[in-house]
């Protein structure tokens, strides 16, 4: 109810639900959404540019009456990337405004690296949230109106809570904040409150449902049966159809990647009642580039784009990006031509420097996510181990399966190693087994850190920050 102590925020509220309403209903045709995307563009330019010391910096080449007649064909000709690095070194001079002026301070884990503020005022969170909470209404009211919603968050200075949990009380619905890796709640403190207030949806990583799933059948309970969940809303990690089939599965429950984000680029991707991933034109522009080379990738004859992410926000908030290279690989769809609204369909495939050499071969971890679950029914989690005999790359992959039928392991076995060979040319070897909780840390590092590792190459910093983290959940 904040707004309403502030006139000009309850304006933008209300013109935000209006907005993305009208977008979901189909009504933003013809040239509405360019028309929003330049203004926007133009305006978001000047304001970084005059609040924020980095940009004013960035910028500074581009005169007030060449914004004024930017066009979006010139765009990326006219304006520089941000980088990641760039958000590391400059921190606070990439802020468009002071700390004093937003309503909460976030900021990236660091666990590799240096973090970087995230500070979010209250234009950020309507505006985001607002985009959210339409999406939702419609995945909600497919599995009754009764919900109490768990957010399962990785820390206090992460947005998930705050997030998640506003966006519920928009729909009206009961929301319990826990998180789990902490010392005062605990996994068997969580799972006691499932079961107590008869949760009906959580909003969590896939590690993390994973790692409750565990710690519910060592606490002799069925995930399946023993609890009340209808949605698993998954955030934080790359994602792929099987894998939420699997974990649909386990937990008797619809699983949805419900959001594609970063802590510092905020929400780039919202899912439908559909189940699909799709771009947010009204907060965001979206550009894809060969992450090579930096030219912007145009269109193929399906106009699909694949590429790196460069997005740049339509909002004037605390921190807002221009250019910003995500590192992210993603395949942008158009939708079908039945459906209302042109909103793309975004496909994460996993960071730029998570890409994988497989005997001469580039390989996502979109790609090799699907690849290994495509073909094993019922698994729980994997772990590949990349090595190189002979001149030749070779796999090892672990999986942690719901029974010990040798027959199926069997099978499965056979069928990766025949795929991988025709795939690429990597022999394989596969074992079933009990996995750490290595695989537990990819929102926390990366999914390349807790996937996979490669003997290949030097013992790298992730690698290093994903065992550390590892090591301190195993001792639990």
């Amino acid at each position: 109810m904040f707004t309403i102590f502030d006139d000009e925020l309850d304006a933008l509220a209300r013109r935000s639900v209006t907005q993305q309403r009208e977008f979901h209903g189909g009504q933003w045709s013809g040239e509405r959404l360019p028309a929003h995307q330049l203004q926007n563009l133009r305006e978001g330019l000047r304001y970084v540019r005059s609040r924020s010391p980095f940009y004013a910096e960035r910028l500074a080449g581009l005169a007030e009456s060449r914004i004024d007649r930017l066009e979006a064909a010139d765009f990326a000709r006219a304006v520089p990337f941000t980088t990641k690095q760039d958000l590391r070194d400059r921190r606070h001079d990439l802020l468009s405004k002071p700390v004093s002026e937003s309503w909460v301070f976030y900021e990236t884990t660091g666990t590799t690296g240096p973090t970087t503020p995230c500070p979010r005022d209250n234009t950020d969170s309507i505006v985001n949230n607002a985009a959210l909470t339409v999406a939702y209404q419609e995945i909600f009211d497919k599995h009754g109106d009764d919900h109490v919603v768990a957010v399962l968050g990785p820390t206090e200075l992460h947005s998930t809570g705050d997030t998640f949990g506003d966006v519920c009380r928009n729909l009206g619905h009961a929301v319990v904040k826990m998180w789990p890796h902490s010392p005062v709640v605990g996994f068997d403190r969580a799972l006691q409150m499932l079961r107590e207030l008869h949760v009906t949806a959580i909003f969590c990583t896939p590690g993390m449902a994973m790692t409750l799933a565990k710690e519910a059948r060592k606490a002799g309970l069925d995930p399946a049966t023993d609890f009340d969940l209808r949605l698993l809303m998954f955030v934080g990690e790359l994602v792929t159809p099987k894998l939420l089939d699997n974990l649909g599965a386990v937990w008797n429950a619809e699983a949805y990647s419900c959001m594609y984000a970063s802590q510092e680029a905020s929400i780039l991707g919202v899912a439908h009642a559909d189940g699909r991933l799709r771009t947010v034109p009204l907060n965001v522009y979206y550009e894809v580039i060969d992450p090579d080379t930096g030219a912007v990738v145009d269109p193929d004859a399906q106009q699909v784009r694949e590429g790196e992410l460069v997005i740049t926000h339509l909002y004037q908030g605390a921190k807002p990006l221009v250019r910003y290279r995500t590192g992210d690989l993603v395949r942008l769809e158009p939708t079908g031509p039945a459906e209302s609204y042109p909103s793309e369909i975004l496909t994460p495939l996993g960071r730029v420097r998570d890409r994988i050499d497989l005997n001469g071969r580039a390989v996502t971890a979109y790609e090799l996510e699907d690849f290994v679950l495509s073909r094993v029914q019922g698994c729980r989690d994997y772990h590949i181990t990349i090595d190189r005999v002979s001149g030749v790359d070779v796999l090892a992959v672990d999986l942690e399966m719901p029974a010990p039928d040798e027959e199926i392991h069997k099978e499965i076995h056979e069928a990766l190693i025949a795929a991988t060979a025709d795939n690429w040319g990597c022999p394989v070897s596969v074992r079933t087994t009990q996995l750490g909780a290595i695989t537990t840390t990819g929102a926390m590092v990366s999914w390349k850190a807790a996937r996979v590792r490669d003997l290949r190459t030097a013992v790298d910093a992730e690698h290093e920050a994903a065992m550390a983290i590892a090591r301190k959940r195993d001792a639990r």
